[in-house]
């Protein structure tokens, strides 16, 4: 009886959020045998699937949330084209020139790149139904959230899981987040990141300033919630037209 009054609240909670598009035939609620919320299915945005987790956590008497949702592709792709598509954003990306790639391929596991860094950086890539999985060790928490944006950037991706151990172990903070958000948005090609300006609080960034257009905005604000520590995006840049 408790299980199916959670799953009400839940639900409830699901469906006075707008953005989420709850629909259930789309996304099941449920309770664990460990009394853990489980949320499955699939949502329209990144976004959605972050809101959805927020407001299930926020409701009175959960102790945990198992994620189970996955994000609508943008573009039907197969794993090994999203796998390759991944491997080769972080492979051109500066901030990894030096960090060893392995690629998981018909399960067996290949190295595309050795290392070099020092310490040392290693990115291993996996997918699995969408699901991409990153794992190794990188030096920075800037890096692995770098990581995580450029593998949610492939039009293909359902779900980005980001196992990078962040080696030598570094503290995080808003101001951490707030410099990832902005890093992600100077390295999408499609922005102008000059006249954006980001903060954070309790993980709840802000995005101010001018931007060409509402694709563009829309845009930006995606970039920043794809950024791992991010729970909400409040969004008030403002159009040329």
């Amino acid at each position: 009886m408790e299980d199916s009054k959670t799953i009400r609240q839940v639900r409830s909670a699901l469906e006075q959020e707008p953005r989420i598009e709850f629909h259930p035939h789309r996304v099941k609620v449920a309770v664990d045998p460990d009394g853990a919320v489980v949320l499955e299915g699939e949502l329209p945005s990144i976004a959605a699937k972050k809101l959805a987790l927020r407001c299930a956590a926020a409701v009175s008497g959960v102790s945990g949330i198992v994620d189970r949702l996955r994000v609508t592709p943008s573009k039907p792709m197969g794993d090994g084209e999203i796998r390759d598509h991944v491997r080769n954003a972080i492979v051109e990306e500066p901030a990894f020139d030096q960090c060893g790639i392995q690629t998981e391929e018909s399960g067996h596991w290949r190295t595309f790149r050795e290392a070099t860094a020092t310490p040392r950086c290693s990115i291993d890539i996996a997918v699995d139904d969408g699901v991409v999985t990153l794992g190794g060790q990188v030096t920075s928490l800037s890096e692995k959230r770098l990581a995580g944006v450029l593998a949610w950037w492939v039009p293909g991706s359902r779900e980005v899981i980001n196992g990078l151990e962040v080696s030598p172990a570094q503290e995080d903070s808003d101001d951490e987040i707030t410099e990832a958000v902005k890093l992600a948005l100077e390295k999408d090609p499609l922005l102008n990141a000059d006249r954006v300006r980001v903060r954070t609080s309790a993980a709840v960034v802000t995005l101010e300033g001018l931007v060409a257009n509402d694709a563009e905005s829309r845009m930006a604000e995606m970039d920043a919630w794809y950024v791992i520590g991010v729970d909400r995006v409040d969004n008030r840049l403002e159009c040329e037209r």
